[in-house]
Protein backbone atom coordinates (compact mmCIF):
# COMPACT_ATOMS: atom_id res chain seq x y z
CA UNK A 1 0.00 0.00 0.00
CA UNK A 2 0.70 3.48 -0.47
CA UNK A 3 3.66 5.58 1.44
CA UNK A 4 2.82 9.09 3.16
CA UNK A 5 5.23 11.03 5.63
CA UNK A 6 7.93 13.51 6.06
CA UNK A 7 10.30 13.35 2.70
CA UNK A 8 13.25 11.87 4.31
CA UNK A 9 11.66 9.18 6.11
CA UNK A 10 9.40 8.07 3.19
CA UNK A 11 13.27 8.62 1.13
CA UNK A 12 14.94 5.69 3.52
CA UNK A 13 11.60 3.48 2.81
CA UNK A 14 12.46 3.33 -1.07
CA UNK A 15 15.80 3.76 -0.98
CA UNK A 16 16.84 0.18 -1.80
CA UNK A 17 14.62 0.54 -5.10
CA UNK A 18 17.69 2.18 -7.85
CA UNK A 19 14.03 3.29 -9.78
CA UNK A 20 13.91 6.00 -7.23
CA UNK A 21 17.02 7.99 -7.72
CA UNK A 22 16.04 10.39 -10.18
CA UNK A 23 13.29 11.44 -7.96
CA UNK A 24 15.08 12.23 -4.92
CA UNK A 25 17.98 13.78 -6.88
CA UNK A 26 15.21 15.67 -8.76
CA UNK A 27 13.47 16.61 -4.99
CA UNK A 28 17.09 17.63 -3.06
CA UNK A 29 17.26 20.55 -5.77
CA UNK A 30 13.45 21.79 -5.82
CA UNK A 31 13.44 21.79 -2.06
CA UNK A 32 17.03 24.03 -1.93
CA UNK A 33 16.39 28.26 -1.76
CA UNK A 34 16.84 29.94 -4.42
CA UNK A 35 17.65 26.53 -7.19
CA UNK A 36 16.35 27.00 -10.18
CA UNK A 37 13.39 24.13 -9.60
CA UNK A 38 12.53 26.05 -6.86
CA UNK A 39 12.52 29.14 -8.55
CA UNK A 40 10.39 27.69 -11.49
CA UNK A 41 7.96 25.93 -9.37
CA UNK A 42 7.38 29.48 -7.32
CA UNK A 43 7.28 31.30 -10.70
CA UNK A 44 4.18 29.18 -11.85
CA UNK A 45 0.77 31.02 -12.16
CA UNK A 46 -2.46 28.86 -10.61
CA UNK A 47 -3.68 26.70 -13.13
CA UNK A 48 -0.19 25.82 -14.98
CA UNK A 49 1.65 22.83 -14.87
CA UNK A 50 4.96 21.86 -16.47
CA UNK A 51 6.70 18.53 -17.31
CA UNK A 52 10.63 18.18 -16.49
CA UNK A 53 12.53 15.14 -17.70
CA UNK A 54 14.38 13.33 -15.19
CA UNK A 55 17.01 10.39 -15.60
CA UNK A 56 15.99 6.91 -15.89
CA UNK A 57 12.77 7.23 -17.93
CA UNK A 58 11.55 9.24 -15.01
CA UNK A 59 9.55 13.10 -15.25
CA UNK A 60 8.04 15.55 -12.95
CA UNK A 61 4.63 17.42 -13.24
CA UNK A 62 4.67 20.42 -11.69
CA UNK A 63 1.75 22.13 -11.00
CA UNK A 64 -0.09 25.30 -9.70
CA UNK A 65 -4.01 24.96 -8.46
CA UNK A 66 -6.56 25.26 -5.97
CA UNK A 67 -7.40 22.35 -4.12
CA UNK A 68 -10.81 21.14 -5.03
CA UNK A 69 -13.92 19.47 -3.46
CA UNK A 70 -14.48 16.38 -3.37
CA UNK A 71 -17.16 16.26 -5.69
CA UNK A 72 -14.85 17.35 -8.75
CA UNK A 73 -12.42 14.46 -8.29
CA UNK A 74 -12.40 10.57 -8.59
CA UNK A 75 -9.86 7.67 -7.80
CA UNK A 76 -7.40 6.71 -10.39
CA UNK A 77 -4.43 4.25 -10.73
CA UNK A 78 -1.44 3.37 -12.87
CA UNK A 79 0.11 0.97 -14.24
CA UNK A 80 3.03 2.09 -15.98
CA UNK A 81 4.55 4.67 -13.29
CA UNK A 82 4.38 4.93 -9.60
CA UNK A 83 3.21 8.56 -8.13
CA UNK A 84 5.42 10.84 -6.33
CA UNK A 85 3.42 13.13 -5.34
CA UNK A 86 5.60 15.90 -3.24
CA UNK A 87 3.68 18.94 -1.69
CA UNK A 88 6.09 21.63 -1.98
CA UNK A 89 3.70 24.95 -0.36
CA UNK A 90 0.31 24.41 0.72
CA UNK A 91 -2.08 21.44 1.97
CA UNK A 92 -4.34 18.90 0.18
CA UNK A 93 -6.17 15.68 1.12
CA UNK A 94 -5.77 13.01 -1.10
CA UNK A 95 -7.87 9.67 -0.18
CA UNK A 96 -6.29 6.24 -0.52
CA UNK A 97 -8.17 2.62 -1.73
CA UNK A 98 -6.77 -0.81 -2.88
CA UNK A 99 -7.68 -1.50 -6.58
CA UNK A 100 -8.87 -4.44 -5.21
CA UNK A 101 -12.19 -2.89 -3.15
CA UNK A 102 -12.93 0.04 -6.05
CA UNK A 103 -15.02 -0.47 -9.29
CA UNK A 104 -13.75 0.27 -13.00
CA UNK A 105 -15.88 3.35 -14.34
CA UNK A 106 -12.93 3.73 -17.26
CA UNK A 107 -11.03 0.65 -18.57
CA UNK A 108 -7.34 1.61 -18.57
CA UNK A 109 -6.32 4.21 -21.29
CA UNK A 110 -2.41 3.50 -22.20
CA UNK A 111 -1.77 6.83 -23.70
CA UNK A 112 -2.29 8.70 -20.31
CA UNK A 113 -1.92 5.77 -17.93
CA UNK A 114 -4.68 5.79 -16.10
CA UNK A 115 -7.35 4.04 -15.01
CA UNK A 116 -10.81 6.00 -13.43
CA UNK A 117 -12.65 4.47 -10.57
CA UNK A 118 -16.22 4.78 -9.03
CA UNK A 119 -16.61 6.39 -5.45
CA UNK A 120 -15.67 4.99 -2.56
CA UNK A 121 -16.81 6.76 0.29
CA UNK A 122 -15.19 4.55 3.13
CA UNK A 123 -11.06 5.16 1.68
CA UNK A 124 -8.59 6.31 3.71
CA UNK A 125 -7.85 10.33 3.94
CA UNK A 126 -4.26 11.68 4.11
CA UNK A 127 -3.31 15.14 4.85
CA UNK A 128 -0.58 15.86 3.06
CA UNK A 129 1.67 19.32 3.91
CA UNK A 130 4.52 21.10 2.65
CA UNK A 131 7.65 19.14 3.05
CA UNK A 132 5.30 15.50 2.55
CA UNK A 133 5.17 12.96 -0.23
CA UNK A 134 2.39 10.09 -0.70
CA UNK A 135 3.82 7.67 -3.09
CA UNK A 136 1.10 5.39 -5.17
CA UNK A 137 1.70 2.11 -6.50
CA UNK A 138 -0.45 0.58 -9.53
CA UNK A 139 -2.23 -1.00 -6.72
CA UNK A 140 -3.27 2.04 -4.63
CA UNK A 141 -6.37 3.75 -6.45
CA UNK A 142 -6.07 7.46 -5.28
CA UNK A 143 -8.21 10.73 -5.05
CA UNK A 144 -5.54 13.52 -4.79
CA UNK A 145 -6.04 17.54 -4.70
CA UNK A 146 -8.82 17.92 -1.92
CA UNK A 147 -9.93 20.94 -0.01
CA UNK A 148 -8.51 20.21 3.67
CA UNK A 149 -11.52 22.47 4.54
CA UNK A 150 -14.35 25.06 2.68
CA UNK A 151 -11.45 27.58 1.60
CA UNK A 152 -10.04 26.70 -1.26
CA UNK A 153 -6.27 26.60 -1.08
CA UNK A 154 -3.50 26.94 -3.82
CA UNK A 155 -1.32 24.31 -3.89
CA UNK A 156 1.93 23.92 -4.92
CA UNK A 157 3.21 20.36 -5.89
CA UNK A 158 5.13 18.05 -8.09
CA UNK A 159 4.43 14.74 -9.14
CA UNK A 160 7.17 12.55 -10.06
CA UNK A 161 5.98 10.03 -12.52
CA UNK A 162 8.50 7.05 -11.31
CA UNK A 163 8.58 3.77 -14.22
CA UNK A 164 7.63 0.90 -12.49
CA UNK A 165 10.25 -1.72 -13.58
CA UNK A 166 9.36 -4.83 -16.14
CA UNK A 167 7.45 -7.71 -14.31
CA UNK A 168 7.52 -6.07 -10.86
CA UNK A 169 4.14 -4.79 -8.94
CA UNK A 170 5.30 -1.15 -8.17
CA UNK A 171 5.48 -2.39 -4.31
CA UNK A 172 8.65 -1.61 -2.39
Amino acid sequence: MALHGALDPVRAQVAPLEIFGPAFAYLDELFRDGSPAAVRLRGLAAGDSQRIELAGGSFALEQVYPAKVRADAFFESHRKYIDVQVMFEGVEAMELADIARLTTRQPYHAERDVIVYADCPDASVLRVRAGEVAVFFPADGHMPGLRTDAAPTLVRKTVIKVPVPAGATGRP
